[in-house]
């Protein structure tokens, strides 16, 4: 694997790739990788004949009060997992690199409506930052393909959103969530919890199956959402929001939408965590 922070490094590569008239995924990541990351190397890997895999903390995507400083920064360890995945090219870039201007003076990309509510109303300026540095990453790369989770429903739909709107030539496809035996979906941000939050996090996915199945029994919307945000405050959550959505537009649900997403953000110590599901609305 050929491990490299310089941009033209990169499109030597992938230019010469293309003239050979193959294929370039990219998984862009944060680093501190898991299975969930491995699993989109893999899915890359089947999609495509060469995969590309960046690892940057984006500090445009953290709030002045977040864990910029302190989220787990694991290269050697990252690295080896990408060498063992048959990873050919990981683009490491510094902060100076990718802003040589600073943040402040920095060009930036804001995906209206949909970037402005649920993570977007709780973290101002995060979802510009991911625009930003995904387009960028998208720039340098260039791919045919990239592969994001589906953990993150709302970034995986800001992402497409751009791509749509700024006519880029890149399929943007989202892969299921990987989760831990207790259903807790995979994060980076699950080393923040200790071994007693960690047996208490499942409880954000089981709140949002007790929404999914109320609803498929005709259950009142208000009410269901309700229970659920008990369960989880019993269980020593700070909820952020847990909502009924449209799952194609991300607008609150109405009763006529037939295709749902149950949607979570809570605080479980240090840790905030995320979680969704699809569903269909079943008809009588």
């Amino acid at each position: 694997m050929i491990t490299t922070s310089v941009i033209s490094t990169i499109r030597e590569h992938v230019n010469a790739w293309r003239q050979k008239g193959e294929t370039v995924a990219f998984v862009p990541t944060m680093g501190n990788l898991h299975r969930g990351h491995i699993a989109l190397v893999e899915q890359a890997r089947k999609r495509a004949d060469h995969v590309v895999v960046s690892i940057f903390v984006n500090p445009m995507q953290f709030g002045p009060n977040e864990d910029l400083d302190g989220y787990p920064r694991t290269l050697a360890q990252d690295s080896d997992k990408l060498i063992a995945a048959e990873v050919e090219l990981l683009f490491t870039p510094t902060p100076d690199i990718i802003y040589p201007k600073g943040l402040t003076q920095q060009t930036f990309i804001e995906v209206p409506d949909i970037g402005d509510e649920l993570c977007g109303t709780s973290r101002p300026g995060h979802f510009r930052g991911v625009a930003t540095i995904v387009a960028k990453l998208f720039n340098i790369v260039q791919p045919d393909i990239a592969l994001f989770g589906r953990k993150d429903f709302q970034q995986l739909m800001i992402i497409k959103t751009m791509v749509e709107d700024l006519s880029m030539p890149i399929n943007v496809i989202g892969i299921d969530t990987i989760r831990e035996e207790s259903g807790l979906a995979m994060s980076s941000r699950n080393d923040y919890l200790t071994a007693e939050e960690k047996q208490k996090a499942a409880t954000l996915r089981r709140a949002i199956e007790t929404i999914i199945d109320a609803i498929q029994q005709g259950g009142e919307t208000p009410k269901t959402i309700e229970k659920a945000t008990e369960m989880l405050i019993n269980a020593g959550f700070t909820p952020d929001y847990l909502e009924l959505r449209n799952a194609h537009t991300l607008r609150k649900a109405s009763a006529t939408d037939n295709d749902l997403v149950v949607i979570a953000a809570a605080y479980l110590g240090k840790a905030r965590l995320i979680d969704n599901q699809c569903f269909s609305r079943q008809r009588g």
